[in-house]
C-alpha cells in the first residue's frame, strides 16, 4: 500500500527550488504523490488547511505535515 502525500505550493521560487529538490527524493513505488499549485488551484486552500498546512511550501505526507522554508502563509492565498 502507498503513503498518499500532497506538496502544496504557490508558484514562488522558493516552493519551486523546493519541489524540485524534494519531491525526487521520494520514491514512487512507495508514495503516490500529489503537487497542487494553490496559486492555479485556489479551491484546495481550505483543503490544505484542514490538513493543518500554515504556509507553503509544505508536504504532507500521511498524517504529517511538513513545513519546508517559508514561500507564502496559507492566508495569503485566500
Amino acid at each position: 500500500m502507498k503513503t498518499k502525500a500532497t506538496y502544496y505550493h504557490a508558484g514562488c521560487p522558493v516552493c519551486v527550488d523546493a519541489e524540485n529538490s524534494l519531491t525526487g527524493l521520494l520514491d514512487p513505488q512507495k508514495v503516490d504523490l500529489e503537487i497542487v499549485h494553490l496559486g492555479e488551484h485556489s479551491s484546495r486552500v481550505e483543503e490544505a488547511e484542514s490538513t493543518g498546512v500554515e504556509s507553503v511550501p509544505a508536504l504532507v505526507l500521511g498524517d504529517s505535515v511538513l513545513h519546508i522554508n517559508f514561500g507564502a502563509a496559507l492566508a495569503d492565498l485566500k
